[in-house]
């Protein structure tokens, strides 16, 4: 693609465990346009997360490379935010300190102090966070704080967001306000978004494309699916909108074929040496 931003070229990733190497993916190559929002869903122990942790910089691959604008990610950077399961604010800081603590570090020598202060109260509108600017973590909840976590990675200005299950912990209500606070957030911002999904409905209401990860070990992407909805979109209209629908069919029918195949090796396992572990190993990753 011309207009790639991000390219994940024949990435793999091996890591080392007490029974020897354990290839989690395997020449994975994906490209991610500027402006995209893209998922990653699969089941678990299919590397999703591992990928996402390639372009953060946190996990190195093996063999082939992440690029960024033309530059190799070696490690991570700024430009490359993460939210992450759980919100990971600092329970001593308030939600405004939080959010202040990535401003300050991205931006003390090009923002003066009233400019930081300015974007931080920005990002925590953006969020709808202002009013509780001054709690800190424990006085909030857990929707609350994600919308928080949210805000101080999109406070970092990053070329990338990367979100990994950023709603898993949430109960229904809480996730789908916050589903569509994403929403708008990237139609008004037109960032680049990668977020790790276990949920098809999210993926397919939130993306422009779904990465379909088939199942580990050495696992890499079975399938990409264009999503061709509008850009706004709306959870109850599109209940019976046909290419929504399309696109969900299209994702459980290749979840419920990768599953058949996770039992029929599960039964085959059953009848190996118990100190065979090797499928549940990949679970981590």
């Amino acid at each position: 693609m011309n207009d790639a931003v991000l390219e994940l070229s024949r990435v793999s990733v091996e890591f080392s465990t007490e029974r020897g190497p354990l290839k989690v993916l395997e020449d994975v190559d994906l490209s991610i346009r500027r402006g995209e929002f893209v998922s990653l869903i699969g089941h678990s122990g299919c590397g999703k997360s591992t990928v996402l942790n390639c372009i953060a910089g946190l996990v190195s691959a093996t063999k082939g490379g992440v690029i960024l604008e033309g530059r190799e990610v070696t490690e991570p950077g700024p430009e490359r935010s993460v939210v992450f399961q759980n919100h990971s604010l600092l329970p001593w800081l308030s939600v405004y300190d939080n959010v202040a603590l990535a401003v300050n570090q991205v931006f003390r020598r090009t923002k003066s102090k009233q400019e930081r202060a300015e974007w931080i109260e920005h990002n925590l509108e953006l969020v709808q966070m202002t009013h509780a600017s001054h709690l800190r973590p424990r006085e909030i909840s857990g929707g609350m704080a994600q919308r928080v976590g949210i805000a101080r990675a999109l406070a970092m200005q990053p070329k990338i967001l990367l979100m990994d299950e950023p709603f898993g912990a949430l109960d229904a209500l809480t996730r789908a306000h916050l589903q569509d606070s994403l929403m708008e957030i990237h139609s008004n911002l037109n960032n680049t978004v990668i977020m790790v999904t276990h949920d098809v409905d999210e993926a397919v209401l939130l993306s422009d494309r779904i990465v379909m990860m088939s199942n580990g070990p050495a696992a890499n992407i079975g399938q990409v699916l264009d999503v061709e909805l509008p850009e706004e979109r709306d959870r109850i209209s599109l209940a019976s909108d046909d290419n929504y629908n399309h696109c969900r069919h299209e994702v459980l029918q290749f979840l419920y074929e990768k599953q058949r195949k996770i039992e029929t090796l599960g039964a085959s396992a059953s009848d190996q040496k118990p100190e065979d572990e090797s499928l549940q190993e990949v679970s981590n990753y």
